[in-house]
């Protein structure tokens, strides 16, 4: 089963069954092109990477900062 996937990946057959279906699809008006492109940014908080820093770049050593609700 995984070699006929493969294959079918590899020669394009997945692409083509795909494109097919949405010709298909789009023919009857099943396909909405309506696309919403939302602006937010989500960064990590400081302590979320593994990455340790030296504590001359932090000014001092590391805190762990973590809500009280946790721990409530």
């Amino acid at each position: 089963m995984w070699k006929r996937h493969r294959r079918y990946t590899v020669d394009g057959t997945w692409d083509r069954i795909l494109q097919s279906l949405l010709a298909d699809a789009n023919a009857t008006g099943l396909i909405s092109w309506i696309v919403s492109v939302d602006a937010t940014i989500n960064r990590a908080h400081q302590h979320a990477t593994n990455i340790t820093r030296p504590e001359q770049h932090t000014g001092g050593t590391v805190e762990l900062q973590e809500s009280g609700l946790f721990w409530s």
